[in-house]
């Protein structure tokens, strides 16, 4: 057994190897979220550019379910690439990562529109959709584990609350550059072709970050373990290793992080939609939208710190806790009148949802050892969020269909942080008693 506390400096890479590490793989992160934000912020416009405009609430249904799709695709997509990151290597996937997630999401600002094509239109954004998510099923989890291996130990959930506050840099760009062009343009102009041009600009930077990605190093424990693979000649089974071995452990990691997934949603999605419905303008929703992704990374980065220093469990009970006494006052303050009270509610929300975000992170990649830890981690991750994450808009989409409030799906957001208090107590992963579990020779079979 390794702690986390004494890791090998001697092995650590050099520091500007270490800031080019760290850039790479962040800038996938940015893409990721960039993507998911900017097809939540402007699902109303998408709605009716690629949907029949009979009924605006089926078509906004409908737009979700690209949602959905693009979640439930994970699973397979973990399956696929997450192995391939335990056989390949973690470079190689995180360059197919986001390639697949750029072509997907630049794909959408291509498409002909329902008026053009017809019902081919919603049939090609769902496929776009599709492959976004494919390309999205490892890129977080192979972008952290390639920064855990490489820091060998060192700090992890500080490092993983950095990488989660590059989630809100690729929100604000996505959420601001949707808020400037529909002030920037007339309003006919944006809803007819503008918001094309925030999905075709992931194009540069996808180039920028294959590039970047294409000069990395391989981990140091991925190396050992082609090395091991190499001398003993065995042959790899990551995947189904993982899901006999580690099964219990990828079922704590997807309850742990149910209610930060559902949040997370919550913030980077729907908050837009729920203040449109409330009767706010369209530019007050994405105002208030941009200022949650700026004060985002403080406690993502802040909840980081507190895990190392003071343990993974204070800081989970306290953020949930949180959850629980103030997520559907929150949602009370978004149906309020007053764009001042609904933004500050969003904004402790978002600042609540980030505390916890750090050791969540550590939980789905740290809790496996390094031969199955890329396909593992892939699994929990994505099956949690197909299930649980992707499911929020639909459910509050007809939450408020049937109820006609927001705040239902305020309740439905605290029934899930009950969930993961109880894992938090009761069933805590291994990875975060800060001790790392030992590797295993099962990981491999003759």
């Amino acid at each position: 057994m390794s702690d986390n506390k004494t890791p090998d400096t001697d092995l650590l890479a050099a520091p500007a190897a270490r800031r080019r590490i760290f850039a790479s793989t962040m800038l996938g992160n940015v893409v990721e979220y960039y993507d998911f934000t900017l097809y939540g912020t402007l699902a109303a416009i998408i709605a009716t550019q690629f949907f029949p405009s009979g009924d605006p609430t089926v078509a906004l249904l409908a737009v979700y379910v690209g949602v959905v799709l693009s979640y439930a695709i994970r699973p397979l997509g973990g399956i696929i690439l997450g192995p391939l990151g335990d056989i390949k290597g973690r470079k190689f996937v995180l360059i197919l990562t986001i390639a697949l997630m750029s072509i997907g999401t630049a794909g959408i600002g291509f498409l002909p529109t329902y008026a053009a094509i017809g019902v081919t239109a919603p049939v090609l954004l769902l496929l776009s959709r599709l492959l976004q998510g494919i390309g999205a099923s490892v890129e977080y989890t192979t972008a952290a584990n390639f920064l855990f291996e490489h820091e060998r130990g060192r700090r992890p959930n500080f490092i993983a609350g950095v990488l989660n506050s590059t989630a809100s840099v690729g929100s604000f760009l996505a959420a601001g550059l949707a808020y400037v062009l529909s002030v920037a343009m007339p309003g006919d102009v944006f809803t007819s072709w503008g918001w094309r041009i925030p999905f075709l600009l992931s194009i540069p930077i996808a180039l920028i970050g294959v590039y970047m990605r294409n000069h990395l190093s391989e981990t140091p424990e991925f190396q050992e373990v082609v090395r091991t693979v190499a001398a003993e000649k065995v042959k790899q089974t990551p995947l189904r290793t993982a899901l006999r071995l580690y099964w219990r452990d990828m079922l704590k990691a997807i309850g742990l992080g149910a209610g930060q997934r559902i949040g997370s949603y919550t913030i980077q999605a729907y908050f837009v939609t729920a203040l449109i419905t409330a009767g706010f303008p369209a530019s007050q929703a994405l105002l208030a939208s941009m200022l949650t992704y700026l004060v985002g990374p403080i406690t993502s980065i802040w909840g980081g710190q507190l895990s190392d220093k003071y343990g993974a469990r204070r800081v989970l009970l306290t953020g949930y806790g949180l959850f629980v006494a103030l997520t559907v006052p929150a949602f009370y303050a978004i149906s309020n009148k007053s764009i001042l009270l609904a933004t500050a509610a969003v904004i402790v929300f978002t600042l609540i949802n980030n505390l916890v975000a750090a050791p969540l992170s550590v939980a789905y990649v740290l809790s496996f050892p390094p031969e199955v830890r890329a396909t593992a981690a892939a699994l929990n991750f994505n099956i949690g969020t197909s299930v649980i994450g992707a499911t929020a808009g639909l459910v509050a989409v007809w939450l408020f269909s049937v109820t006609g409030s927001n705040v239902s799906f305020g309740w439905y957001t605290t029934a899930a942080c009950v969930v993961s208090i109880c894992v938090a107590i009761f069933a805590l992963p291994a990875a975060l008693h800060r001790v790392l579990p030992a590797k295993t020779e099962v990981a491999v079979t003759a």
